[in-house]
C-alpha cells in the first residue's frame, strides 16, 4: 500500500490544479452580478486546500511513477475529481431553492467530465449561465483529459509523464510517440485541440449564437459531451446553419487528434486519408446519416431536406457519443434509434474526444475474423492482420479480444443489475450502453425528450459505475482489482 503515497502526493497536486478551474464560472457569476457566485471562490478555496494539504503532507514520497502508478493515478483522479467538481454545483442549486442530492451532484460532475452528456437536471434554460458553463467546461477538460494536460502544462511535477500518458491514452496502440518526449507529445494534442475551440467557438458565433452559448456549445460539440444548457438541447435554435456547422466539428473531433497534429508538423493533410481507422469512421458517420435520411424519407416523416436535416444531424451526434438532439428521434422508425445506439460504440476513432470500443478495435476484430476463415481453407498460410501498410502485433490483437470479453460482459452485468430493480428491459440496456459509451440520452424512459432524473438513487449509481468504467476503458479499472497488480 505504499505504492499510493506518490500516487496520492501528486492526486493533491492535480486537485490544487483543478481548483483553478472554478475561476471561469466564477468570473461569469461575478460579470453577470449573479446571487449564486459567492459559491465558486468556497469551492475553489476547499479544493485547493484538501489538495495542498495532501501534497504537503506526502512531500516526502517525491518520486518516479511507474506504469502500475499511472493506472492508479488515473483510476483515482476520474473518481475523486467528480467529489470536488461537484461541491460548486451542490452549492449552488441550495442557493437557488432546488437541492441537489449527493448522489445526483456526482452523478451529473461525471457524466460531464467523463463526457457522457447525461444530465438529472430539468429547467436548464432558467440556471444561471455561470452553472450551465461550468457543467459544459467539465466535458471541455475530460474530453481530451485532464491528465494529459498535467503532462503537458506540469513536467515538474517529478512523475513519469510517458506513464500517465499510455494510461490516459484511450485505444489499443498506446507505445507509438508522435514526439520524441511525451510532454511534446500532450502539448501538441491540446495544441490542436485549443485551436479547433477557437474555430469552434468563432463558426457558432458567425452562425447566430450569442458568444456565451457559442462558448458553452463549443465546450459540447468538441468534447463529443453533448450537455446543453436549454433542456431542448441543440433544437433550442432551429438553426440549419448551426445544425451544419454543429455536425462538422463532431465530424473532426471523432477522428483521431494524433493524425491532425502529425498533418500540422509535416504542413500536409495527404496523410491524413490513408489513415484506415479515420476512413473507416467517416463512412460509417456519413453513410449511417445518409442510410436514416432515406429511411426517413421513404417512411414519409419529412420531406427529402428535412429528412437529411434530421437524419445526419442526429445520426452524426449519437454515433460520435456526443448526444445533441434536435427532435425526438424516438418517434422515428423503431429502426432508426436503435441503429444509432448500436453506432455510438463503434464510430469514433482512437485518440478522438468519443467514447465507446473505437473503430481501430472493431477493424482488428474484422480482419482477424477474416484470417481466421482464411485459416479453415488454408489453414498452413502465413496470413498476419494489416492496418493499412502496417502488421498488427498479436499483442494488440488479444488486448482488443480482452477488451471486447470485458465490455460485452460489463454491459450485460450491469443491464442484469439495473433490471433486478424493475427496471424495463429497453430503458435498462440503452441507459448502461449510452452510459458505457458515454453517449448520452438513451431509449426508452432515458430518450431524448426525458432525462436520467426518472432513475433512482441505486439505478443512477450503476450508471456513474458504467460512465468510469467506459472512460477509464474497462481494463485499468479490472487490473486494480487482481491481487497480482499489488503483489512486489
Amino acid at each position: 500500500m505504499l505504492d499510493l503515497l506518490p500516487v496520492l502526493r501528486v492526486l493533491g497536486m492535480l486537485m490544487a490544479v483543478f481548483s483553478l478551474t472554478m475561476g471561469l464560472p466564477w468570473g461569469i457569476s461575478w460579470a453577470q452580478a449573479e446571487a449564486v457566485w459567492r459559491v465558486y471562490p468556497l469551492s475553489m478555496a476547499l479544493t485547493m486546500l484538501a489538495g495542498l494539504g495532501l501534497w504537503w503532507g506526502l512531500r516526502r514520497h517525491d518520486r518516479e511513477l511507474l506504469p502500475r502508478h499511472g493506472v492508479m493515478l488515473v483510476t483515482l483522479v476520474w473518481v475523486l475529481l467528480p467529489l470536488c467538481a461537484s461541491l460548486p454545483l451542490m452549492l449552488a442549486m441550495h442557493q437557488l431553492g432546488r437541492p441537489m442530492s449527493f448522489t445526483h451532484a456526482y452523478f451529473e460532475v461525471v457524466s460531464g467530465l467523463s463526457t457522457a452528456g447525461s444530465t438529472v437536471l430539468s429547467g436548464l434554460d432558467t440556471l444561471p449561465a455561470s452553472v450551465n458553463v461550468w457543467r459544459t467546461f467539465l466535458q471541455w477538460l475530460g474530453g481530451m483529459g485532464i491528465l494529459i494536460l498535467a503532462v503537458a502544462v506540469l513536467p515538474l511535477l517529478g512523475v513519469g509523464g510517458s506513464q500517465l500518458f499510455k494510461a490516459e491514452a484511450a485505444g489499443p496502440v498506446k507505445d507509438a510517440k508522435l514526439t520524441p518526449r511525451m510532454t511534446e507529445t500532450a502539448k501538441g494534442l491540446w495544441g490542436v485541440y485549443a485551436f479547433f475551440s477557437i474555430a469552434c467557438t468563432l463558426a457558432y458565433w458567425w452562425g447566430g449564437m450569442g458568444l456565451l452559448d457559442a462558448l458553452m456549445h463549443m465546450f459540447t460539440t468538441l468534447s463529443l459531451g453533448g450537455l446543453s444548457p436549454y433542456d431542448a438541447s441543440f433544437g433550442h435554435f432551429q438553426s440549419p446553419l448551426l445544425e451544419a456547422i454543429a455536425v462538422f466539428f463532431m465530424l473532426l473531433a471523432g477522428c483521431n487528434f494524433a493524425l491532425y497534429f502529425m498533418a500540422l508538423r509535416r504542413r500536409s493533410l495527404r496523410g491524413l486519408w490513408r489513415d484506415p481507422e479515420l476512413r473507416a469512421t467517416l463512412l460509417v458517420l456519413v453513410g449511417g446519416g445518409l442510410l436514416v435520411s432515406v429511411l426517413l424519407w421513404l417512411k414519409g416523416a419529412y420531406a427529402p431536406l428535412e429528412a437529411l436535416r434530421h437524419g445526419m444531424f442526429n445520426v452524426v451526434s449519437i454515433a460520435t457519443t456526443t448526444g445533441f438532439s434536435t427532435v425526438d428521434y424516438l418517434q422515428w422508425p423503431v429502426f432508426a434509434p436503435v441503429f444509432m445506439l448500436l453506432l455510438s460504440g463503434v464510430a469514433t476513432s482512437a485518440g478522438s474526444t468519443g467514447g465507446g470500443i473505437k473503430m481501430v478495435r472493431m477493424l482488428i476484430l474484422l480482419k482477424q475474423a477474416r484470417r481466421e476463415m482464411k485459416r479453415l481453407a488454408h489453414p498452413r498460410a502465413v496470413q498476419p492482420v494489416r492496418l493499412g501498410d502496417a502488421v498488427v502485433d498479436s499483442g494488440v490483437i488479444f488486448s482488443v479480444l480482452a477488451f471486447m470479453l470485458v465490455y460485452g460482459g460489463t454491459v450485460i452485468g450491469l443491464s442484469m443489475l439495473l433490471l433486478l430493480t424493475d427496471l424495463d428491459p429497453v430503458t435498462a440496456f440503452s441507459a448502461v450502453l449510452a452510459s458505457v459509451n458515454c453517449m448520452g440520452p438513451g431509449l426508452g424512459a432515458v430518450g431524448p425528450s426525458s432525462n436520467f432524473s426518472v432513475l433512482t438513487d441505486f439505478q443512477l449509481w450503476v450508471c456513474t459505475l458504467a460512465m468510469l468504467l467506459g472512460r477509464l476503458e474497462f481494463l485499468s479499472v479490472m487490473a486494480l482489482l487482481a491481487p497480482s497488480f499489488w503483489r512486489r
